[in-house]
């Protein structure tokens, strides 16, 4: 999995006409971004079928290679996997595509509690949050458990793998991001996705969203990691990762339907998170349930019993 150097050619937006420009590689390598966000390796592939799948199998095959933080980011990605193994394709150079190596420890090296990995793919989310806010001028949402939205529809998916444990050590946690940038609005999967072009972004450049997401990742993550975990800690100088996540969060005070394992759904009232990130959902009998997988569909007033 060395690094590739991107084919210098330039897709275009077929509906808009606009180039699609490679990611810069020296950039995204420049030693003083790398340091400054503490990235321990960025590697830049051209295609490939899935960065979370590759690092899941680089980990576990080469688990001295990728030590925590190490990158993986793809100007094409053929079969990028989201929840419920859901497979899908964008065209080439249209989105942001990267996995992380995470391998969680405090600033004295202790292993944080493997309970406080629920709460990653939704510092994620924050951190992307923030990044199109600051970056590219767009305001987003989170929707439980791993989805960017903006303006009700969804910009990204988040992933997180926990890989094998191989020596017996604690496994470390793939993180993989797809951020919708270029894609046209006849170039999207489903008429609730959208994109940064779509949604009139100040900027679609994928090397200052992918190092914008990167260093704010980075920041919350060491400050989590720091904290031994607990979101009701603060956070790199402000609020908690509890707290900041249901501030942003769509989910809460919604009625929901939660799609459940094992085919079962359960329609209620999202209240809160709990101190796992699960959701908590109160069914129209009062009772709550604590849900830590699944979808969650978001009803308007007459699909929620209440018309």
């Amino acid at each position: 999995m060395d690094a590739e150097q991107p084919d210098s050619s330039e897709p275009r937006d077929p509906s808009s006409g606009l180039e699609r420009p490679a990611l810069d590689r020296d950039a995204l390598l420049e030693p003083d971004f790398l340091s400054a966000a503490g990235i321990s390796q960025l590697t830049i592939v051209d295609s490939t079928g899935s960065t979370n799948a590759d690092l899941v199998r680089a980990v576990t095959v080469e688990p001295k290679k990728w030590a925590d933080l190490a990158v993986l980011t793809a100007e094409h990605q053929t079969a990028a996997r989201g929840r419920l193994d859901r497979h899908w394709e964008a065209p080439e150079r249209s989105a942001v595509s990267v996995s992380i190596v995470l391998r969680p420890v405090t600033s004295q090296g202790m292993p944080v509690p493997t309970q406080s990995y629920s709460w990653l793919s939704l510092l994620a989310a924050v951190a992307l949050r923030e990044a199109l806010q600051e970056t590219a001028g767009v305001s987003a949402d989170i929707k439980w458990p791993n989805d960017v939205l903006v303006n009700g529809r969804k910009i990204a998916g988040i992933l997180a793998q926990m890989t094998p444990l191989g020596d017996g050590s604690v496994p470390a946690v793939i993180l993989g991001v797809g951020l919708n940038v270029s894609l046209a609005e006849d170039e999207l999967p489903v008429p609730t996705a959208t994109s940064l072009a779509v949604e009139g972004a100040t900027t679609t450049d994928r090397t200052a969203l992918l190092k914008s997401y990167l260093s704010r990742f980075a920041r919350l993550y060491r400050s989590f990691c720091n904290s031994e975990g607990d979101p009701s800690a603060g956070l790199a100088g402000g609020a908690s990762l509890h707290k900041r996540v249901e501030s942003a969060m769509v989910t809460l005070g919604r009625e929901v339907r939660a799609h459940l394992p094992g085919d079962l759904e359960l329609v209620g009232h999202a209240s809160r998170l709990d101190e796992h990130g699960s959701l908590l959902v109160v069914d129209h009998g009062g009772r709550e349930h604590v849900i830590t997988a699944g979808d969650v569909v978001h009803l308007r007033a007459t699909e929620s019993g209440y018309a």
